[in-house]
């Protein structure tokens, strides 16, 4: 069976799947001739992360393709339910990054409530000249312990963040569609672990109550931002707002109002709507903290994705991969 990972697969996933007996192709093919390259290498599985997308004009053209992998949790690059009336196996690796994102979004937070973002971009142009004026501009700093951190969404990647947050001293709470309690495991390394039960709330209940809020949904069902004007006036002045779920889970129209109005204090995103070409006034905004959707792009997150999707691959076409 021919792999095509065509954005990649960690070495110790693609030597997992050879060891198997798979033939991995890890040769980048532009997207225009994806479906020339499948057929004539007749290729049997193709593997993608966030750069390649697989809809139905390559499922109906690609008679001979028998999976579809996703090397990360969310398949919005992938027509999921067509492939598989077309009985196409669709496989993803939700628990391999959850670390990874979460770590990200711990980095945005330490960096926004410090300034620290700001600070690397002003310090080599004005840091020799007005090192003075930038000391008193960023000396306004505020720390995470004892604040209230709400998390959009308990799933794996959620629950992981909670546990760092819970590490900090933070108030955890979250927003989720039942309602109720999560239990939160805090590894404390080396001296075992402890749970925490955190309230889970719609999401109106929690956004007047949170100093900080990150996303970890897509958007809803039917397209539309999952944080919107409305939800942004509902939140606290001066919230600080992190993504790194889905470029178009926030208005970045309702966004840049709230950025300019003093609304929100800063903002932290991973994911933007326009990728690869992110807005110019979002890249540009003095309140924003960016990264080139990276949550999950740690050298041990795309070896354990790496080695997901191994296994799953070998537990439906091969055989056993051993440990």
């Amino acid at each position: 069976m021919k792999i095509q990972a065509n954005d990649g697969i960690s070495q110790a996933g693609k030597s997992a799947l050879e060891d198997a007996g798979f033939t991995v192709i890890t040769d980048k093919v532009a997207q225009e001739d994806l479906i020339a390259y499948i057929n004539k290498e007749n290729i049997e599985a193709v593997l993608v992360r966030s750069a390649t997308t697989v809809r139905q004009d390559i499922i109906d053209a690609c008679p001979g393709l028998k999976l579809i992998g996703r090397g990360g949790v969310g398949m919005d690059n992938i027509d999921v339910s067509y492939a598989r009336t077309k009985g196409i196996e669709v496989i993803n690796t939700p628990a391999a990054s959850s670390q990874s994102v979460a770590e990200l979004v711990m980095a945005h937070l330490f960096s926004m409530v410090r300034g620290v973002y700001d600070a690397n971009r002003q310090m080599p142009l004005r840091g020799e000249a007005e090192f003075a004026v930038l000391k008193k501009k960023y000396a306004k700093g505020i720390e995470l312990r004892g604040k209230t951190l709400g998390i959009v969404g308990i799933g794996r990647i959620g629950q992981s963040l909670a546990s760092y947050a819970l590490g900090c001293g933070m108030k955890v709470i979250s927003a989720d569609l039942v309602p109720g309690n999560k239990e939160i495991p805090v590894d404390i390394q080396g001296y075992g672990e402890i749970l925490v039960n955190i309230p889970v709330r719609s999401l109106e209940d929690i956004l007047p109550q949170c100093d900080f809020i990150s996303l970890h949904v897509p958007k809803q069902p039917d397209g539309t931002p999952v944080i919107g004007k409305k939800q942004i006036d509902a939140m606290k002045d001066g919230v600080i707002l992190v993504n790194a779920a889905r470029g178009g889970s926030i208005d970045e129209d309702a966004l840049i109002e709230g950025l300019d109005s003093g609304k929100l204090a800063a903002v932290g995103l991973d994911v933007f709507e326009n990728e690869p070409q992110p807005r110019k006034d979002i890249l540009n905004h003095p309140k924003i903290s960016l990264t080139p959707h990276i949550g999950a792009a740690t050298l041990e997150a795309q070896d354990r994705i790496g080695l997901e999707l191994a296994h799953k691959i070998v537990s439906l076409f091969g055989e056993t991969i051993n440990n």
